[in-house]
């Protein structure tokens, strides 16, 4: 990579960190179109970036295929960049090839400047403080459904042998004696914490032992990268995971799994406009516990070699009952597209959100649209529940069915922003929405998208 294509690389990332949040581009949609036809599904936007960031742990070229094009991608290649790392696409569409073998320590300021939208840069400390000895992340972004705290990633570095000193302008670590293996216990089985563990401690001295990891599909695909890489990774039964930490890395060569959120997304849309979307690259393992739910709501789906069909086969949709959770559950990014589906629904269907404590303010829009969204703050007591409560969770009871009809809308967050194009397209008349660029941090090219699948609307970006 030149110094021209690494500026670039720096530039796009600032780019595209600057337009999360902070973009005047909009979308005017005319509804009540059922969305017909073909779309594809790329690497998951949960596994890519972290991927990316695996990399850096190795001592030889990593090659990482299936990567989407959405700006968490071209924020973590920046930063990334920043540190050394040489960057250069690939002939195939989708495929990066990073080089660490000159990783070096970032200023300050250029972290914050490139990392703004973003929670990735955790996610760096560890490999950084193997490559460097030290590491610096900024204040964090991303979406504001709910308190993202870092305490767990921090207090699993401490653990393995990191000091942190909390400075104005963010977190700076250190590991004067080195990292060492650790006996972790995570409060709760969070994605990133696990992510953060499991690149900490494959070259840590010793073993560790993480107890209530997560387990979702993208950790799982995570393992099996750094497992080419040269790490020793068991998953053990009730979320047990043993890693033996190992003297050095090497690179990888990997295809990302196929993006879920994405493919539920296009699936809820397809359900909600009464339409038939094929989505390409989606596979059934990985979703079957949607799978079941959009089943139970009224949708059909086919599963091909090549993906899964999702379609509306007529009739009234039906009620539901759901329990957000972490995998094997019923996955919180999901719930929010899936609620427009569900205002056509005929009865009441209630949703109990127990991952994030404010993923519905997304529906005040929805019910000026026309819905009936009741939000309970404070949850709802249900005997027949599964999932244990937990003392911040929320639930929506939705009553419908309910036209919706067009309105100025703008977008709250990355899931949220989708079911806006939804309820967008199923509405009568004209929606008008705003703040686009939170969107494409996880749905690539999803305007052009649009497109094939026959939507009428007008992009003004």
């Amino acid at each position: 990579m030149t110094e021209n294509e690494s500026e670039g690389l720096k530039l796009d990332a600032q780019k595209a960190g600057a337009r999360v949040g902070l973009t005047s581009d909009e979308i005017i949609i005319n509804g009540g179109h059922p969305l017909k036809g073909r779309i594809e599904v790329r690497g998951a936007k949960n596994l890519a970036p972290k991927a990316m960031v695996a990399a850096l742990l190795g001592k030889t070229t990593s090659v990482l295929r299936n990567v989407p094009n959405v700006s968490d991608i071209r924020v973590v290649a920046g930063l990334l960049a920043l540190h050394g790392v040489q960057i250069t696409r690939g002939t195939d569409p989708g495929e990066w090839r990073l080089d660490p073998s000159n990783v070096e320590q970032a200023h300050h300021a250029d972290i914050d400047a490139h990392a703004g939208s973003s929670r990735i840069p955790i996610l760096f400390c560890g490999p950084l403080l193997h490559r460097l000895g030290e590491a610096f992340i900024p204040d964090l972004g991303g979406c504001r459904i709910g308190d993202r705290p870092i305490d767990f990633h921090l207090e699993a570095l401490r653990k393995f042998g990191a000091v942190v000193e909390k400075l104005p302008s963010g977190i700076s670590l250190t590991a004067p004696n080195g990292l060492h293996g650790a006996n972790i216990e995570l409060p709760y089985p969070s994605v990133g914490a696990t992510e953060q563990v499991l690149l900490t401690s494959v070259l840590a001295k010793g073993q560790t032992e993480l107890r209530n990891a997560a387990i979702e599909p993208e950790i799982i695909d995570l393992i099996c990268i750094l497992q080419k890489m040269g790490a020793i990774i068991t998953v053990e039964p009730n979320r047990v995971i043993f890693i033996e930490g190992v003297e050095e890395l090497r690179g990888y060569d990997h295809r990302a799994l196929f993006d879920r959120n994405e493919a539920a997304s296009w699936a809820s849309a397809a359900l909600a406009t009464r339409g038939d979307v094929f989505v390409g690259g989606a596979q059934q393992e990985e979703m079957m516990t949607f799978l079941n739910v959009f089943r139970k709501v009224g949708g059909d789906f086919e599963v091909h070699d090549d993906g899964i069909r999702f379609w509306h086969p007529g009739g009234d949709l039906k009620p539901v009952t759901i329990e957000t959770d972490v995998h094997p559950g019923f996955m919180t990014d999901w719930q929010q597209p899936l609620v427009v589906a569900l205002t056509q629904a005929v009865g009441e269907s209630t949703i109990h959100e127990t991952v994030y404590e404010n993923r519905f303010g997304f529906t005040d829009a929805l019910n000026q649209m026309g819905a009936n969204i009741h939000v309970y703050k404070d949850g709802l007591q249900d005997d027949a529940r599964r999932v244990k409560r937990r003392e911040f969770e929320q639930a929506a009871v939705i009553s419908g069915s309910t036209a919706l009809t067009g309105a100025e809308i703008k977008v709250p967050d990355l899931r949220g922003g989708f079911s806006y194009l939804i309820a967008g397209l199923t509405a009568e008349g004209q929606t008008k929405v705003t703040n686009l660029g939170i969107i494409s941090r996880g749905y690539e090219n999803f305007i052009e998208k649009l497109r094939q699948l026959g939507a009428d609307f007008v992009y003004e970006g």
